[in-house]
């Protein structure tokens, strides 16, 4: 089991999906919660300016969440990305299809604006 706790707050179509602790493979249980509770929500931003440690299988979660994202027309953002996490991203090319962004005001106006 991994220490990971996930905290959601709404800004109007937006759901801010604050992560705490790490994102391993053991952490879907309370991603996949919180992108539950998420709802209807038009746009989920990712919030890892808590984030202590995140995997492969952390980056698999990550690809999981993008497609259920997708599948219901949602639209994916991140914010608080270390340098490190964000190469990792571009490795991976999962910034091609999460808009990364330096804060979480800069990602809800994103959001504010059709894709």
């Amino acid at each position: 089991m991994t220490d990971t706790t996930v905290d959601v707050a709404r800004n109007g179509s937006a759901a801010i999906l604050a992560i705490h602790g790490e994102i391993t493979g053991g952490s879907e249980p309370p991603l996949m919660d919180a992108y539950g509770e998420a709802g209807d929500a038009r746009s989920i931003v990712l919030d890892f300016r808590d984030l202590e440690y995140m995997n492969s299988g952390g980056i698999g979660l990550l690809v999981t969440l993008l497609v259920r994202t997708k599948r219901a027309g949602q639209r994916l953002l991140a914010v608080g990305l270390t340098e490190h996490y964000r190469q990792i991203l571009a490795l991976t090319r999962l910034d091609e299809a999460i808009d990364i962004h330096d804060d979480v005001a800069s990602a809800l106006a994103a959001a504010a604006i059709p894709a």
